[in-house]
């Protein structure tokens, strides 16, 4: 990376903070200046031979992070210049349901996935979003890119927000992290939930069977919290249930957690092809309509309808919605059409 002409030379050590490590002490330092550093972009701009030790009359680069640091030591730090991302800017037509010059909220469709992976090289959210912001993304990370601190998989559909500058990007991370953020999914699934609404606990890591699944786990997996609230019953002509629209609000973010959580219980989504099965839907009494369209789900339903958290400058409290997507929306009409109430 190239640099800027002129470094951020820092003061002297002072001696009370002599043993300290240089990344801590530079993290410190440089707080509440103009740009904003974290410790773990301290560390990695370290590690790239951007900070400079003071020695007679030259500058040696350092490298180690963990260096502890002495009184009177005199550091420089080098700010690389935001580089192009590896991933390429891309015409991808974009929901914007919010933006500034910190941050940005979309609306992301079913089929979308967030980030270029093998399999998945481009097309994705982050090439669109590279090419709708352009120059307005200032480097997260010394990088022209746009920080993604949540994820929701490439058939789920709803809000995501994405910072724009390394600020924001920290800021929106460390909300995550603390769990301060308010995210709702409706999710419509099999059966309905008993009780009506609740709280599921349940550690989730990777399936010991199956490592390409998440399960709920007895070791190595994170805790996992989801309430939830079933908003719709759906039943048959007989009065049979066959599915619920369910209110999913996450107290913590793990991977797959709702569709983890709702299968634990009995009530997996309609449509998951990871976490469902299939459904005998000859039992159920529906029409010719109601049946083809279930059987023709091919997603899991799921959708993140409500997305609210503390702008990382103003501090305003910011809260988003955005409405069923099409195809989810016309499949609980038509089960809807069916009877909805037990005889």
């Amino acid at each position: 990376m190239s640099e800027l002409p002129a470094p951020q030379i820092l003061p002297p050590v002072p001696p009370e903070v002599a043993g300290e490590r240089l990344d801590r002490y530079l993290a410190t330092a440089l707080a509440g200046g103009a740009e904003d550093f974290s410790r773990s972009r301290l560390k990695t701009l370290i590690l790239d031979g951007h900070v400079r030790l003071a020695e007679s009359k030259t500058w040696a680069t350092i490298t180690d992070p963990s260096r502890k640091i002495k009184p009177g030591e005199c550091y420089a730090i080098s700010t690389p210049v935001a580089v192009a991302a590896d991933p390429q800017a891309q015409d991808i037509p974009l929901t914007v349901v919010y933006e500034d010059d910190q941050l940005i909220v979309v609306d992301k469709p079913a089929g979308l996935v967030v980030h270029p992976a093998p399999g998945n090289p481009d097309r994705t959210l982050v090439n669109a979003l590279l090419h709708h912001c352009g120059d307005s993304l200032s480097g997260i990370g010394g990088v022209k890119r746009p920080g993604i601190v949540h994820r929701i998989d490439k058939d789920t559909s709803g809000l995501v927000v994405a910072a724009k500058t390394d600020h924001a990007h920290h800021a929106l991370a460390a909300l995550f992290a603390e769990h301060d953020i308010e995210r709702s999914y409706d999710a419509l699934v099999w059966g309905h939930p008993n009780p009506l609404q609740g709280t599921i606990e349940g550690t989730i890591g990777r399936d010991p069977k199956d490592r390409k699944r998440m399960a709920i786990v007895t070791r190595g997996g994170k805790d996992a919290v989801t309430h939830y609230a079933t908003q719709k019953m759906i039943f048959d002509g007989k009065g049979q249930p066959v599915c619920a629209l369910v209110r999913c609000t996450l107290e913590t973010g793990r991977t797959h957690q709702i569709r983890v959580h709702m299968t634990a219980r009995g009530n997996a989504l309609i449509g998951d092809p990871v976490y469902g099965r299939a459904r005998n839907l000859q039992r159920y009494q529906l029409s010719d309509t109601a049946r083809a369209a279930l059987l023709g789900f091919k997603r899991q339903a799921l959708h993140a309808a409500t997305l609210g958290f503390r702008h990382p400058v103003t501090g305003k409290a910011l809260h988003f919605e955005s409405p069923l997507p099409a195809d989810f929306a016309t499949l609980l009409k038509l089960l809807s059409s069916q009877r909805n109430t037990p005889r």
